[in-house]
């Protein structure tokens, strides 16, 4: 394990101003997203969507890295040009979705595991020689009436510390998402108690399976109120209690926490993320608070799209412009007037 390597990439994702695009969904999830624009979900339907988004102009002084699924880290582009090659070309890192999905979690009641280690050293080893240099991993933790339960937190956690120990070994910087799903009317107190219990429990695993975190990034959910809560929490209370749990529960050593959307709206999760920038400013956080947005930056050039090609640039300029206030939001400076 080459340990400053990985400690550069790292960094180089979390640059000051620019954050990550996660546009790593599954078959599944960029169906339902093609199925909401009446677009058919081909290969090349997809490989033209994810290729514009690429190809926009000046996206690289926003975007430090993309998330890719394992089509798409294997496609050319239009021109034949290898995909991850076009990413380095505009100076944007590749990285790899490597986890295979949620399945239920046996003997626990309406709970997820995550699957995907079985043969995931050689898949590794695979995608850093087509070009990734960075990977992630989805574990997710449901709020509910006993839930989540502490055989579901352990269970993720480990699989998390897993991952990320056969990323390093592999060279490659592996993102930790343990994602606290928003769906629910919990308070944002109940938020913060179940992600601040997730949260220790996954540092806990890497520490014992030996991964160096300077050499890793944290993809977690804000600290919110539930989707179907009532006086759901503003956004200065999401930040305060955000870099509260934060504080507690995350090492110094992690360089940098990139937050997933995850349900919100492209204006909330900008307003959110720019407070806590404020508030992290406040107190000299220790961590770089950026973003790894995929719905919170694709639904309007998505949208503007709509599957026809005299709409890429209109698409893109969408992209930009979502990418900018994404970033102003990352240094603190997002109002909504530049909406």
């Amino acid at each position: 394990m080459d340990l400053e390597k990985l400690i550069k990439t790292a960094n180089a994702l979390v640059a000051p101003g620019k954050g990550i695009l996660a546009a790593d969904e599954s078959g599944g999830t960029i169906k339902r997203r093609f199925d909401s624009i009446n677009v058919e979900s081909t290969e090349d339907n997809r490989r033209n969507y994810r290729e514009l988004l690429m190809n926009a102009k000046d996206a690289s002084n926003y975007i430090s890295g993309i998330i890719l699924f394992d089509e798409t880290i294997r496609q050319n582009g239009s021109d034949g040009t290898p995909l991850v090659k076009v990413l380095l070309n505009q100076g944007i890192l590749p990285g790899i979705k490597v986890d295979k999905g949620t399945q239920p979690l046996s003997s626990a009641l309406n709970e997820l595991v995550t699957e995907g280690l079985d043969g995931l050293r050689d898949r590794l080893n695979e995608y850093a020689e087509i070009g990734a240099v960075f990977t992630k991993w989805r574990g997710v933790i449901a709020i509910g009436d006993d839930m989540p339960s502490n055989y579901c937190i352990e269970t993720n956690a480990h699989a998390l510390a897993r991952f990320a120990a056969l990323s390093q070994e592999a060279g490659l910087v592996p993102i930790i998402e343990p994602e606290v799903l928003i769906d629910g009317n919990h308070s944002i107190n109940r938020c913060l108690e179940v992600s601040k219990a997730t949260l220790e429990e996954v540092y806990a695993q890497l520490y014992r399976q030996k991964v160096a975190l300077e050499g890793t990034l944290l993809k977690p959910s804000m600290i919110l109120s539930g989707s179907t809560a009532e006086n759901r929490a503003d956004a200065e209370e999401v930040a305060k209690k955000t870099i509260e749990c934060f504080s507690k529960s995350v090492p110094s050593a992690v360089p940098g926490i990139v937050f997933l959307s995850g349900g919100q709206s492209d204006q909330e999760a900008t307003a959110n993320l720019n407070a806590i920038n404020k508030r992290a400013a406040e107190i000299n956080s220790p961590w770089q608070l950026s973003f790894s947005f995929g719905r919170g930056l694709q639904a309007s050039p998505l949208k503007t799209w709509g599957g026809k090609s005299n709409n890429v640039k209109a698409a893109q300029d969408a992209f930009i412009h979502r990418a900018k206030l994404t970033s102003a939001a990352r240094q603190g400076i997002y109002s909504p007037d530049m909406e």
